[in-house]
């Protein structure tokens, strides 16, 4: 597994990359390492999802974005 530091680093190039498109992406890889049987990887873009929606401000409560 990444370092906290290396899946922040991770879920922010996956944004600037994708942009509004972000979590599709990783819906996809997820999608793709279920089909391939990896829970590692499956477990690393999770966390990576994860990220990538705090930054988009996603998992903040109502009223605070």
């Amino acid at each position: 597994m990444l370092s906290d530091w290396e899946l922040w680093a991770c879920a922010n190039q996956v944004l600037k990359t994708h942009g509004e498109n972000a979590p599709l992406h990783v819906a996809e890889q997820i999608g793709a390492l279920a089909l391939a049987q990896d829970e590692a990887g499956i477990a690393t873009w999770k966390a990576i999802a994860k990220r990538v929606a705090e930054l988009m401000g996603k998992d903040r409560p109502t009223g605070l974005q």
